[in-house]
């Protein structure tokens, strides 16, 4: 069966740059320029050829443009497996952001499985040594992370999501302010009259964790709020987190700030184990917004991380840092927003 030519992605494929160059009336020199080394260009004659090359759909070859940039156009990202029971949204959303991003500005990313531990530094290796990759995204910094101080050692350009949780900081990263975010979670139930606010997290030594119970914790001293008998942790598993809220609610907490929005399922299974109904006699606020938080019911309150922002700063630190090796650091830390659901409402007491 013959195959169709309508397919876009085979027009592309039969443009060459000396096909550019006749239709914009320029010279092959000149069309490479115009994507190598553009301000070698006069305004209008760069502007001519750009337009050209949308117009012909044109797809400069990527072997051959490494050849001539001694830039492969790949950024590498390790992942990390999911432990059992959990999902793993907010990094989908992340790398969904981070993947549009980089291909604005002409780079692929390349996905790779990289294990926890010393272990995972073999697939950063073999990305260097195979495909020489431009640079790196990290995602799931932990502490007692090697992967920052082994790339930097090798001259490797990279950026994290997420801070390094130990020891002296290395590299360029993006991070959500987690802390802000519960401290905000705190300030909107103290407004509707809360006071016995309990909040439920990850183990301790968590890094992500432990930020967001600070900021829990730092929100109820600055009220003069008891937060003694008003913590309680769980894995991220939604029969866990269904066990671990007990002592709470049993201590008459009437609000529970949790440290992800599957903690907070496991709380509503709780409340509605003894015939409660979340929102209307303990309200509840998660973090991350996952997909399925506004299709609860009631509706979840919770914290949103602003991914979009984390993944277009991601690719604009690399890409500086691959330009400027040597410049100092950059660190941004963003704010995330609270979204506001039926699931945190007045105490029923109030």
């Amino acid at each position: 069966m013959a195959r169709s030519t309508n397919n876009p992605a085979t027009k592309a494929a039969s443009v060459t740059l000396a096909t550019v160059a006749r239709r914009a009336g320029v010279s092959p020199q000149t069309v490479s320029n115009a994507l190598n080394s553009p301000e070698l260009l006069r305004p209008e004659t760069l502007d001519r050829v750009l337009r050209t090359i949308d117009e012909l759909g044109y797809r400069p070859h990527r072997a051959a443009q490494t050849l001539r940039t001694r830039s492969s156009k790949l950024i590498g990202y390790g992942i990390r497996p999911t432990a059992p029971g959990a999902s793993a949204p907010v990094m989908d959303r992340f790398l969904h952001a981070l993947s549009q991003t980089a291909d604005e500005a002409g780079y692929r990313i390349l996905l790779f499985a990289a294990p926890p531990g010393t272990a995972g530094l073999d697939g950063y290796e073999e990305l260097l040594d195979l495909h020489s990759v431009d640079g790196f995204v990290l995602s799931g910094t932990e502490r007692g992370d090697q992967r920052q101080a082994w790339l930097e050692k090798r001259g490797v350009p990279f950026v994290a999501f997420g801070r390094m949780w130990s020891g002296r900081q290395i590299g360029d990263w993006v991070d959500v302010d987690g802390a802000s975010g519960t401290d905000a979670a705190v300030e909107h139930l103290v407004g509707l009259g809360h006071r016995r606010i309990a909040f439920l997290g990850w183990p301790r030594g968590s890094g992500v964790g432990d930020d967001r119970a600070e900021g829990w914790q730092r929100a109820m001293r600055r009220h003069g709020l008891p937060v003694r008998g008003r913590r309680a942790q769980s894995v991220d598993d939604i029969a866990s987190a269904q066990a671990a809220v007990g002592p709470l609610l049993d201590a008459g907490a009437t609000a529970v700030i949790t440290a992800s929005d599957m903690l907070a399922l496991g709380c509503y299974h709780a409340l509605r184990e003894r015939r409660a109904v979340p929102g209307a006699d303990v309200a509840v606020v998660g973090f991350d917004d996952d997909p399925m938080a506004a299709l609860l019911s009631p509706g979840l309150s919770t914290v949103a991380q602003p991914l979009e922002a984390v993944g277009r700063e991601c690719v604009r630190l690399l890409l500086a840092r691959m330009s400027e090796a040597g410049a100092p650091p950059e660190r941004v830390l963003l704010e995330p927003s609270l979204v506001l659901r039926d699931s945190s409402t007045s105490p029923s007491d109030a």
